[in-house]
C-alpha cells in the first residue's frame, strides 16, 4: 500500500552524510511506488530563536515553516534524519520544532489526559534516524540513549506521532566508504519498505 512519506533532513548544511541518507531513503520509497516530500533544513530561511514570546503573542510563521507544517499535515510517515552534535539536535533544528510545533497545531493545552496536552498530529509513524560519532553502545550505556528518549518521547510521542522507530548509525567520523555505502544501502531498503 501506498504511503505519503515526509523525509527530513535536519542538518544544516547542504551536503552531508545526513542528506545522502535523506536521498537514499527517497529513492528506495519511490521505486516501491511511496509518494515522498523532502524537507530540507539548509534550504530553509527562518529565525529559530523563538525568543522572549509566550504561546501567545509567538512571532509569524516565516514561509518556509508555513510549508514544513503544510508537509507535516500531508505526511502518513514522517522521517527525521539528523546528526548528534554535543548530544543533542543542532541548534537550527532545534529551532525548527521550537517554531512549528505550536499549541493548537501539535498539541491542545486546552485538554488534557493524565496531566498531558492532546495531541494533534496522530494518526502518522514516524522513523528517528541518527548519525554520531559516538559509538552505540557508549550512546547506549554512557549515555543512556537521551537523544533518542528526547526525539521519541518528548517531541514526536507528544505531539501523536506513533509508533517511533530508531535507527542509530555511528560512529561516522572512521566510517569507510564500505560501511557508508552500507548505510545508504540499508535506508534505501527502510524507504522502500516505509519503515
Amino acid at each position: 500500500m501506498s504511503r505519503r512519506i515526509l523525509v527530513v533532513d535536519l542538518h544544516p548544511a547542504r551536503l552531508s552524510l545526513s542528506a545522502a541518507l535523506a536521498q537514499a531513503y527517497r529513492d528506495g520509497a519511490q521505486a516501491a511506488g511511496h509518494e515522498v516530500r523532502i524537507a530540507r533544513l539548509s534550504e530553509m530561511s527562518f529565525d529559530p530563536d523563538f525568543g522572549h514570546a509566550g504561546f501567545r503573542n509567538a512571532p509569524a510563521l516565516e514561509p518556509d515553516l508555513e510549508a514544513f507544517r503544510e508537509d507535516l499535515l500531508w505526511a502518513e510517515h514522517v522521517v527525521l534524519i539528523t546528526p548528534m552534535w554535543w548530544g543533542g539536535l543542532p541548534a537550527k533544528a532545534k529551532g525548527l520544532f521550537d517554531r512549528t510545533l505550536l499549541p493548537g497545531f501539535a498539541f491542545d493545552p486546552r485538554q488534557r489526559r493524565m496531566g498531558l496536552p492532546i495531541p494533534l498530529l496522530s494518526g502518522r509513524t514516524a522513523h528517528f534516524m541518527l548519525t554520531s560519532d559516538t559509538p552505540s553502545w557508549a550512546f547506549w550505556l554512557m549515555y543512556g540513549q537521551a537523544l533518542k528518549r528526547q526525539v521519541q518521547r518528548q517531541i514526536l510521542s507528544f505531539v501523536g506521532l506513533k509508533p517511533v522507530r530508531h535507527t542509530h548509525y555511528s560512529p561516522v567520523e572512521h566510517s569507510t566508504p564500505r560501511i557508508r555505502a552500507r548505510w545508504l544501502e540499508d535506508t534505501r531498503l527502510l524507504g522502500a519498505r516505509a519503515a
